[in-house]
């Protein structure tokens, strides 16, 4: 089955799903050509009983625009998680999470996919865009970040931690690594 990339970011106000909410997400579909074929969002009230972490708001404390965006047209979990399902498998192939860091991103995801539907679409196939770099550079991953990474990589949009333009942004990304990596298998 053809796959499709979904590029997700998530914006959170704390460091772990459940005891910290998911305020905002934002994934953009795409296949292994550059066509996107869809995007998806949604700003997501707070779980009952979890608290906002201090570290992780004072960083939203110097955000504000971004803190702005993600608390505007709140939508319950449940609700938005089981529309993102239905979005994520009428998608025209099999879904694979792209993420940086997928560990992050994936976590929260995954842990609000399983708790309000019950299951994930992407089963557990998250791509690491950091991982996926360090492999196409020959480094190291803790060498491998986006300063060190070719400058040709990265289009003219700006990280605004506005979960859509990130994950739309870091589509990009993900679209310039692969044809990295196909042009220095062809060699």
């Amino acid at each position: 089955m053809t796959e499709i990339y979904v590029s997700t970011d998530v914006e959170a106000d704390g460091p772990i799903p459940g005891c910290s909410s998911l305020l905002s997400f934002g994934s953009a579909a795409f296949r292994t050509d550059g066509t996107m074929v869809g995007t998806y969002t949604a700003n997501l009230a707070t779980l009952p009983g979890a608290s906002a972490d201090p570290d992780t708001m004072a960083w939203w404390a110097g955000n504000p625009e971004a803190w702005q965006a993600c608390r505007s047209d709140l939508r319950e979990p449940g609700e938005a998680m089981t529309e993102y399902r239905g979005w994520l498998e009428a998608l025209p192939g099999k879904p694979v999470f792209v993420g940086y860091p997928a560990a992050y991103d994936f976590m929260f995801i995954y842990w609000y996919l399983v708790r309000f539907t019950g299951g994930s679409p992407f089963s557990h196939s998250a791509l690491d865009l950091k991982s996926y770099a360090m492999a196409v550079l020959g480094g190291s991953f803790r060498g491998t970040t986006k300063r060190t990474m070719p400058r040709d990589w990265f289009g003219p949009a700006r990280h605004t931690h506005v979960a859509l333009d990130d994950a739309i942004e870091q589509g990009h990304l993900w679209l310039a690594m692969r044809r990295a990596a196909d042009a220095r298998s062809a060699r």
